[in-house]
């Protein structure tokens, strides 16, 4: 199994940048597709982007298209989004997540998640 701690959130303004970093234990890091989720007040956990355990086709949710780049560094075990242009419809507590198999856009999709970040954009 695979640990997950995020860091990096906080408070941007709108138009700013942000990177989150999710620092992941476990040799078996390398092969976990993984996936950052993001979940605001009243709403359901919704997926932000993915990465496969070989980097190849990341995938985005339309919304962050363009803006967001999630990116992995396996020797660091890290996974990391950088978030550019921000929205105040981008606040949310945003959550790193793992899975051993192929991942996916839906939350179901993976087994090991982190704590969450809080990530607040003011206009």
């Amino acid at each position: 199994q695979v640990q997950l701690a995020e860091s990096g959130g906080g408070l941007v303004q709108a138009g700013g940048s942000l990177r989150l970093s999710c620092a992941a234990s476990g040799r078996t890091f390398r092969s976990f597709a993984m996936g950052w989720f993001r979940q605001a007040p009243g709403k359901e956990r919704e997926f932000v982007a993915g990465v496969s355990a070989s980097s190849a086709l990341p995938r985005y949710a339309d919304s962050v298209k363009g803006r967001f780049t999630i990116s992995r560094d396996t020797p660091e075990n890290t996974v990391y989004l950088q978030m550019n242009n921000m929205k105040p419809e981008d606040t949310a507590v945003y959550y790193c997540a793992g899975d051993p198999y192929r991942g996916g856009t839906s939350s179901h999709d993976y087994g090991a998640w982190g704590q969450g970040t809080q990530v607040t954009v003011s206009s």
